[in-house]
């Protein structure tokens, strides 16, 4: 494609020959001519010299270059546009519906519904127009998928459970598998119920290996535009507002209700029946015991306000160092006790 062509796709301010030919995208280190690659930071742009990339996309402040390049306000965004043009598109599978496919006769399957082999749709599931089913993906009953969806391979969608429209879960992932409720009667646990639902928003995607917890009653919700990493447990009845982040790792227990714009940095968490509120960061490994209000940037364990974590830790590091002052200390007192 001409870089010109892709600078409007990118909806960047092209600086070079609108006419290169641009066949490929690749990291900065291993592009070849034809390549288009991005610098987003000094590091990368120190560089540039050395890529044999044919272009590159850049923040606006960049006003130099010894090759055409693409200047924008948000180079990752831009970045992410030119990779959908170069992205590979499957082929469409003879069979929309693969005849190793199970399909009740009682479940709604919209227009061009792609269901791959393996896959079981039970009775009462609804599948919207131009959603993708891959290979042994279970939908269970009176479940409801949006349109224009995509759920890969082995992934489990319990009954009852919605999922709105352009919602992406990865391979391995479990929505509406039961809460951990139990309760201790003479010595043993009895399971209680659980009854209610998972309810994703659109927008979303659901990373591989995610587990989601139906409700014990009500639903557990997850807001629209909200994008989950790998290996997340988010308990029963959590409700996360739209446009969070999880990653990798994060454990939410259950009843938690967390805000709009939030941010769990890897394997961060919380304790049940609190509120996160709007806005709010947890860094990494942060666990919160308590309600937090709007915009709050907390860390360690337990969470803390973060500037105050950092000086916890900044003493820790010289704790040594005054475990051995304290120790000479002693000595000397000692010696002059005795003297």
């Amino acid at each position: 494609m001409p870089l010109g062509k892709l600078a409007e796709i990118a909806e960047g301010e092209l600086v070079g020959d609108h006419g290169t030919v641009i066949t490929g995208v690749s990291e900065i280190d291993k592009a070849q001519a034809g390549d288009i690659t991005y610098a987003v930071n000094r590091h990368y742009l120190d560089g540039i010299h050395k890529s044999r990339a044919s272009a590159v996309v850049v923040p606006m402040d960049v006003t130099k270059l010894d090759r055409p390049m693409i200047r924008t306000k948000n180079p990752y965004w831009s970045f992410a546009k030119i990779l959908e043009v170069f992205s590979p598109q499957a082929p469409r599978p003879e069979h929309p519906i693969h005849p190793l496919a199970y399909v009740s006769p009682r479940a709604t399957i919209g227009e061009d519904v792609i269901i791959r082999p393996f896959s079981v749709i039970e009775d009462g599931a609804v599948i919207g127009d131009e959603t993708f089913i891959d290979t042994g993906v279970h939908i269970g009953i009176n479940a409801r998928i949006g349109r224009k969806c995509a759920i890969h391979p082995n992934v489990t969608i319990r009954e009852r459970c919605h999922i709105g429209d352009n919602v992406i879960v990865q391979a391995g992932s479990v929505i509406g598998s039961d809460g951990y409720g139990f309760v201790r009667k003479n010595d043993e646990y009895y399971k209680i119920p659980q009854i209610g639902n998972v309810i994703v928003g659109d927008n979303v995607e659901i990373g591989a290996n995610v587990t989601i917890d139906r409700a014990t009653i009500g639903k557990t919700i997850i807001g629209s535009g909200t994008k989950i990493d790998n290996l997340v447990q988010i308990g029963h009845n959590v409700e996360i507002g739209e446009n969070s982040l999880l990653v990798a790792q994060v454990g939410i227990s259950g009843s938690t209700k967390i805000g709009e714009n939030c941010r769990f940095a890897g394997q961060s968490g919380t304790v049940g029946h609190l509120t996160v509120g709007a806005g709010c960061t947890i860094a990494a490994r942060g666990v919160v015991f308590k309600d937090l209000p709007d915009g709050s940037f907390v860390s360690g364990f337990p969470a803390k306000p973060h500037r105050e974590e950092l000086k916890i830790m900044a003493a820790l590091r010289k704790l040594p160092e005054l475990v051995r002052r304290v120790f000479t200390l002693e000595r000397t007192l000692a010696k002059l006790e005795e003297k």
